[in-house]
């Protein structure tokens, strides 16, 4: 199985680096998890977005799904498709709202949101806590907490397994998303400070104490957040696991 970064900036964008997005491939099945600003620009560096095979959203708020919009447009008119190229439509496994919210986004203007439907171009398939197979991938969504409707994923495939935290506070939940994990890839959006909003996000320590408390394999820390110091986050988990530890960047590839 095969992980490629292709946005980690938490909350927006910031210059030559997109917000979350990852394209996860094994047995030539290619997988999208989230699709946040800017990161269908980076997918087109890796994997022909014609030929992506399913998606997955962790939740709803844009920098982790407003490139969905623009992946709508491609796939309806690209040359090839206006020529006769056939596309199945593509499963996209998110929350419950997400054929609604998501052609809410695509809509060119409010008269015309009556007669959106991206149904032509996605199956949508609303996540509960039910395991689910995707090509060769077993994907168990797990709710966490996040002021949204909100999940991680525990993805197995070709015998690893990873755990995508999405985002979320700490929750008894994640102990089950990571356990013995070969590899947790964690929000880690900011430093250590009580002083956070509370139900949001990780900090390095904690993200880094996850990884310890459930035996991961590696740590790769993700969503640091424009304005937080990385180098931080990263210096703040390795204080809690002692494991490999890595803050990923785009473009990164990493074989689990």
């Amino acid at each position: 199985m095969r992980l490629t970064i292709l946005g980690c900036s938490g909350s927006v964008p910031c210059p030559d680096k997109p917000a979350s997005g990852y394209l996860l491939e094994a047995s030539g099945f290619r997988l999208l998890m989230d699709l946040g600003n800017g990161t269908l620009a980076e997918l087109q560096r890796h994997a022909d977005p014609l030929e992506v095979d399913a998606m997955l959203l962790s939740h709803l708020h844009a920098d982790h799904c407003a490139d969905v919009t623009a992946l709508t447009v491609l796939r309806r008119f690209h040359p090839s498709v206006l020529g006769g190229r056939a596309l199945p439509r593509l499963p996209l496994h998110g929350p419950s709202e997400s054929a609604t919210r998501l052609a809410r986004a695509y809509a060119p203007d409010a008269v015309e949101l009556a007669d959106t439907d991206l149904a032509d171009v996605f199956d949508f398939r609303p996540l509960s806590g039910e395991a689910f197979q995707l090509g060769p991938f077993e994907v168990l969504p797990v709710p966490v907490v996040h002021p949204c409707e909100a999940y991680g994923f525990r993805i197995t495939a070709e015998g690893r397994t990873l755990a995508f935290t999405g985002d979320t506070a700490v929750t008894d939940e994640l102990d089950r998303l990571a356990d013995g994990v070969d590899v947790l890839l964690a929000e880690a959006s900011w430093t250590h400070d009580l002083t956070r909003p509370a139900g949001m996000h990780l900090s390095g320590v904690e993200a880094g104490a996850l990884a310890a408390r459930t035996g991961a394999g590696k740590l790769l820390l993700t969503h640091v957040l424009p304005w937080t110091d990385g180098d931080a986050v990263l210096a703040e988990a390795h204080t809690t696991f002692n494991g490999d530890t890595r803050l990923v960047e785009v473009g990164d590839e990493y074989e689990i």
